[in-house]
């Protein structure tokens, strides 16, 4: 098959969390499995000075219509591996940026211009290079457009683009609301501009575009697909996703072994496997000296890769701060975002430096190196479409405390509840469950027959990205 894919995050390029990494290790394995794939990425700054991209070359010149204007943009391309070409859409004024979405304080003002522009563009390089794609499959709010805008684009041009059209959510909590003033530059009919359209209150919604007209809309788990049916969970496109409820599938995402694999990684101090472990103490004893913690301590390391936000369960966290502090354990956090967050967490370890570690940033090395040193890793979401980081624990022998929501509860089984088949532990997202989380994770360790043995299953799971590319390959051969 001929797969187009548009993503406003590409890993290695661009990343600030796991979209990054889904639509890197599923476009990488669809083109090992032998289909013909091309990737969209806007041509941030951070992506254009990436050592890959020193190779690619500008193909186009595009002309893009916004509205009662035309702007000016380049598409340059490179393949970074045999089946797949990566298209930078460059555009200074949009993309020559430090940040994807915002400053860190608040979101760029143009973001919808940068996003319509960004997917007007896909469409129109994919109709000056002639690419003929079987599949065009969208990621979250950023391509939300690209469905509607590629059938517009058919029509009026009177070809053929793509044949059929996937939009995947990511989260729904982020759903690119923007001024109605933004509406003339997509230059779509004005009738679209309506309730059953592009219209959400009075604003637009650009994911309420990519749910209504993609020809398959998924999610990134089977629970959350249910869970974004209701109130709940649903931020208010709850009613709009039950209409498509007859073309809705929610795929589980996979781990990219070339990246996340404990028995080749090179960003982690000793490569282990599930039947040699030493490897893993190596990591653990690397984890406490990096973080300045008494290297000779023996109990358990718990571990918090994320972006600092009330999705993440940071206010069940800080909670439970006694827990951590009072506690015969080691708690090490990797991230950044809000800030009363950021300060509340680096208060704790500024109190107990010999108990918390914060690290308030993005760092892919620490992040493998928590993954590989921890003995637990801490995942409380209030709501996860997927979540990577369970699955990653998993693989690499640490074992995930999260709670049973979205794809935290399809790819965890709890210890206590299933003593066969568990590989984790598992709580309702609230404070008085994450305790009990807490202190039955202490409990587990403590019985290190147990520990070990549930520590062994969690490394045996199968979460490889070639797995998960089949079930979409599976839904794409079916759409067409």
């Amino acid at each position: 098959m001929k797969i187009v894919h548009a993503a406003s995050e590409l890993f290695p390029y661009m990343k600030t969390g796991g979209l990054a990494d889904a639509v890197g290790a599923l476009t990488g394995t669809f083109a090992q499995l032998g289909h013909e794939v091309s990737v969209f990425l806007p041509g941030y700054r951070g992506a254009l000075a990436h050592p890959l991209a020193a190779k690619a070359e500008r193909k186009f010149r595009l002309k893009v219509e916004m509205g009662d204007q035309y702007l000016s943009g380049d598409v340059y391309s490179f393949s970074p591996s045999k089946n797949l070409t990566v298209f930078l859409i460059v555009r200074d004024e949009f993309y020559d940026r430090k940040y994807p979405y915002g400053n860190g304080e608040r979101d760029y003002e143009d973001n919808s211009d940068r996003f319509i522009f960004f997917c007007k563009a896909v469409v129109e390089t994919m109709r000056l290079a002639d690419l003929g794609a079987d599949i065009v499959h969208a990621h979250d709010w950023q391509t939300a457009l690209l469905p509607l805008l590629l059938r517009e684009a058919e029509r009026r041009f009177g070809v053929t683009l793509g044949m059929k059209t996937v939009f995947t959510i990511h989260n729904i909590a982020f759903q690119g609301l923007f001024s109605a003033a933004c509406y003339p530059r997509t230059n779509l009919p004005d009738e679209l501009f309506s309730m059953d359209g592009l219209e959400y209150y009075g604003q637009v919604n650009f994911m309420k575009a990519g749910i209504l007209f993609a020809d398959r809309v998924t999610t990134v788990s089977p629970r959350y697909a249910k869970e974004i049916q209701t109130p709940e969970f649903g931020c208010g496109l709850e009613g709009v996703v039950q209409t498509r409820i007859d073309d809705l599938s929610g795929l589980i995402n996979g781990v990219d072994s070339a990246v996340w694999n404990p028995a080749s990684d090179k960003l982690i101090p000793a490569r282990y496997t599930a039947s040699d472990l030493a490897g893993k103490r190596a990591c653990k004893a690397e984890l406490l000296k990096v973080c300045g913690f008494d290297p000779a301590f023996q109990g358990p390391i718990f571990g918090m890769i994320c972006r600092l936000t009330e999705q993440k369960g940071i206010d069940l966290v800080l909670a439970n701060a006694d827990f951590f502090t009072g506690k015969m354990c080691r708690f090490v956090i990797l991230g950044a975002g809000e800030k009363r967050m950021e300060d509340a967490l680096k208060k704790i370890a500024l109190s107990y430096p010999d108990k918390v570690f914060v690290c308030p940033k993005h760092d892919e090395t620490m992040s493998h190196l928590i993954e590989s040193g921890s003995d637990f890793f801490v995942m409380p979401s209030l709501f996860e479409p997927c979540g990577l980081n369970q699955m990653y624990s998993q693989v690499y022998g640490t074992v995930p405390i999260v709670s049973r929501v979205g794809g935290l509860f399809d790819t965890v089984r709890d210890a206590d509840e299933d003593p066969v088949n568990g590989t984790g532990v598992m709580c309702a997202p609230n404070a008085l469950e994450l305790r009990g989380a807490l202190e039955r994770a202490l409990r587990l360790y403590d019985d290190k027959a147990r520990y070990g043995a549930v520590q062994q299953r969690g490394m045996a799971r199968d979460f490889s990205w070639k797995t998960a590319a089949l079930a979409y390959e599976t839904l794409y051969r079916d759409a067409l």
